[in-house]
């Protein structure tokens, strides 16, 4: 195959032998667990009202999905106290997306507003992080992928 056929089927993507490149995410950066992380909360998507968070759980190895993955939630109230009701864990569904809704977090001192989330699916390190949502924000998409074993 001569270098200038190989770049016309490259461009009209009607190669794909060994020179195509596997597609990676990039891993979500870890944030502090924190002192008020319980596990075992119980199982459902909804908390509240006031912020909703969608997205996908995904490998960082190659991008796909990662139904089942659980993901766990905790933050505190709209007064800055954390509370069991605002505790929550849930599975990603087939297509590895989820969708929590809760109260818009609270600050309490020496934090911003923010969401805590750990996230564990088989074959992948747990993941721990914390979204920050602005005050007026109602809804956050974002992606958490995880970094395989």
């Amino acid at each position: 195959m001569t270098h200038a056929l190989l770049i016309a089927l490259l461009v009209l993507g009607a190669f794909t032998g060994s020179v195509a490149q596997d597609k990676t995410c990039t891993p979500t950066p870890p944030d502090m667990l924190g002192p008020f992380y319980k596990p075992n909360a119980p199982e459902r998507a909804r908390t509240g009202n006031g912020i909703v968070v969608t997205g996908f759980v995904r490998s960082a190895k190659d991008c796909t999905a990662l139904p089942g993955a659980q993901v766990e939630w905790w933050s505190a109230d709209e007064r800055g106290e954390y509370r069991d009701e605002l505790r929550a864990t849930q599975r990603a569904d087939a297509q590895g997306r989820f969708t929590y809704e809760t109260v818009s977090p609270g600050r309490y001192p020496g934090r911003p507003p923010h969401l805590h989330v750990r996230i564990t699916a088989p074959n992948h390190k747990p993941l721990i992080t914390q979204l920050y949502p602005h005050p007026t924000q109602h809804s956050i998409t974002t992606d958490f992928v995880l970094l395989p074993n």
